[in-house]
């Protein structure tokens, strides 16, 4: 069967590639103990240690509420902790603990597997303008 005019649309298949990866992700991120809800928040914690919480929610592409009872689980497997920072306003920044980065490196490689998969025969150069077009695109829908 031909896919169709629908199908083969450019939002489409975002979604499709989407998908495909959620479900490769998860499946890869099993041997971890994470879900990708999970490794989401551990990587913007470590990749932005300052961020409010509202920013983590905006980096994890999820709400304040379903990313504290993220938080919550990941506290309580003592994946990060309260740092030791002055608190911002009534807020406390969090931080990764020894065994929290531990397991952010085993699910990074996991992940970044799941990629290599997806861009298998794809040179670097048309990896870079992927990258970029999809960046326009995510601009352009951000900004509307």
């Amino acid at each position: 069967m031909q896919p169709s005019e629908a199908e083969r649309s450019v939002g489409y298949l975002v979604k499709r590639v989407q998908q495909g990866v959620r479900r490769r992700c998860d499946s890869a991120l099993k041997p971890t103990g994470l879900s990708m809800a999970q490794y989401s928040t551990l990587r913007a914690l470590h990749e932005h240690p300052d961020a409010s919480a509202a920013e983590l929610a905006r980096l994890c592409f999820v709400t304040r509420q379903s990313l504290q009872d993220v938080l919550a689980g990941l506290r309580a497997d003592r994946l990060v902790e309260t740092a030791d920072t002055p608190p911002r306003g009534r807020s406390r920044s969090l931080a990764l603990t020894r065994l929290g980065s531990r397991r952010l490196g085993a699910a990074h490689d996991a992940v970044f597997a799941v990629e290599a998969v997806m861009l298998q025969g794809i040179s670097a150069r048309d990896r870079r303008t992927v990258a970029e077009v999809l960046l326009r695109c995510a601009e352009n829908v951000e900004d509307a």
